[in-house]
């Protein structure tokens, strides 16, 4: 049983700990261990099987439309799931990785590899069936048309 010291008021509020030199890791790799204040036990929590990665996005505006743009390269159009509602946009997919390297042969390891998604609100209120997916050289566009509030139109009555 390892005893704890006690924590500050802000880093209980934070949930945040106090760290010195000597008790940073020295690594980031494997469990975390969290002290518990209450009963002086050590928990031990496993990192998750598979993080989802979360894409990157540009959103932009002209009169008629939303724009957006994301990198998505390396990801079959078929591996893309897209779905729309009138204010928000979700977009999902899986980057494979197509080599097997071992993790020792890596000098550099910042691609991402895997599961991402990303769910954003959209400023304005769009049609959905009228919006279009455009993927070229690893670009994706998105262009959704707004909903247009000017636009009016006459009913006619018809007599039965």
């Amino acid at each position: 049983m390892v005893k704890a010291k006690k924590r500050s008021f802000f880093e209980r509020l934070t949930g945040g700990i106090h760290m010195t030199d000597e008790d940073s890791p020295k690594h980031t790799h494997g469990p975390l261990v969290q002290i518990n204040d209450d009963e002086d036990d050590l928990e031990i929590e496993q990192p998750e099987a598979e993080t989802e990665g979360e894409l990157a996005l540009d959103v932009y505006q002209t009169p008629a439309e939303i724009i957006i743009h994301t990198f998505v390269a390396g990801v079959k159009p078929e591996d893309l799931e897209i779905n729309i509602s009138r204010d928000m946009l979700t977009i999902r997919g899986r980057r494979e990785e197509s080599h097997t390297t071992k993790g020792q042969d890596f000098f550099s390891r910042e691609l991402y590899w895997g599961s991402f998604s990303r769910t954003i609100s959209l400023p304005q209120e769009i049609e959905p069936e009228d919006a279009e997916a455009i993927e070229r050289h690893g670009l994706l566009t998105i262009r959704l048309p707004k909903i247009d509030k000017n636009r009016r139109s006459s009913l006619k009555v018809k007599s039965l």
